[in-house]
């Protein structure tokens, strides 16, 4: 039996391997995007959608006009927007729809995913491929992972829009003691 520290071990070097695969141009190619929109709306179900919440809040706290779909205080999507969606299979129902709808009102899509060919991929935009393993995609991203089902993806897209919070910091000269100044003071 492993010790949670080589367990730890274990899940850090899987990170590494999968965010060392991100290709920059795509991250670069989204933080523009961010950049010439006037509102950001993130989607995502599951675990995947605690990710983009997490990123939607920090982009709040840089100053973003930045929603969560389906929140009761998000506003409509329009064309100087973009959706940004964050699923690993890009396959989701219900995020499929809503870049469906997205597309129609000519809003941008991004897609951080595993499957870039997606229906999802499809429709975007912009897409952010993560090379991780799932169960829910046929694809083979090289390697297996012994954190179960789509753990390893919903890990590295955390981290990897954290990443892209940290670019946008950088190119929007901010540092975490101007954002702090709009982080909630009601808790």
């Amino acid at each position: 039996m492993k010790s949670l520290q080589q367990l730890c071990q274990i899940i850090v070097a899987e990170l590494e391997d999968t965010l060392s695969g991100i290709a920059n141009e795509q991250a670069e190619e989204l933080v523009k995007a961010i950049l010439n929109s006037e509102k950001v709306l993130v989607a995502g179900a599951g675990r995947s959608g605690f990710a983009v919440k997490a990123f939607a809040m920090r982009l709040m706290q840089m100053g973003f006009d930045a929603y969560v779909v389906g929140e009761t205080v998000t506003p409509n999507l329009t064309t100087e927007d973009i959706l940004i969606i964050g699923s690993g299979s890009g396959s989701t129902g219900s995020l499929v729809v809503m870049a469906k709808k997205a597309k129609v009102i000519g809003a941008k899509i991004g897609l951080v995913t595993i499957d870039a060919g997606s229906p999802i991929g499809k429709l975007a935009d912009i897409v952010l491929t993560i090379p991780a393993p799932s169960p829910k995609i046929e694809k083979d991203t090289g390697f297996k992972s012994i954190q179960p089902m789509g753990s390893l993806f919903e890990q590295s897209l955390l981290l990897t829009l954290d990443a892209i919070i940290l670019m946008l910091m950088e190119r929007n000269e901010q540092n975490s003691d101007i954002m702090f100044r709009r982080h909630a003071n009601l808790e």
